[in-house]
């Protein structure tokens, strides 16, 4: 038996949710679903930091829910997000027409981390993938699947 039911959210925590709002929101296409600020005792608690105020949004795509947090107390350090490093997570978006998308948002300043890359072998064999950052330079994957034949 599983000891858990079902996938609730993903969470980052961002430096700046106007800047992330308008990268999540407007640019990638999620659908904001709440933004607000919170600072209670049980906030706290969760956290583990005393007196934590944040800023919270919820977006939503495709029936998966990301959550953004901008800490405004305390304020977090910044540290090395290379995918390589323990800890470090990322998330794995299912797109079309990959490399159109690729020029699409890179015209608008987005920075991928190489062209679209096709997968020679596996389950995703004739499908392509690449990784990016938003604005904090949080990975995200763009995943376009192989044509069914």
């Amino acid at each position: 038996m599983a000891i858990v039911s079902g996938f609730n959210h993903a969470s980052f925590t961002v430096s700046d949710m106007d800047r992330s709002l308008l990268f999540y929101r407007d640019l990638l296409g999620m659908t904001l679903e709440a933004d607000r600020e919170l600072q209670a005792p049980h906030i706290s608690r969760i956290t583990g930091f005393p007196g934590t105020r944040m800023r919270v949004a919820n977006l939503r795509i495709a029936g998966l829910m990301l959550e953004l947090i901008q800490y405004r107390e305390p304020v977090g350090e910044r540290p090395p997000l290379r995918t390589c490093n323990v800890g470090n997570a990322h998330i794995a978006f299912d797109v079309e027409d990959l490399p159109k998308l690729c020029r699409e948002l890179s015209a608008r300043g987005v920075q991928f981390r190489s062209e679209p890359v096709e997968i020679p072998s596996g389950p995703l064999q004739g499908g392509y993938v690449v990784y990016l950052s938003d604005p904090d330079g949080i990975t995200l994957e763009f995943v376009q699947r192989p044509q069914a034949a």
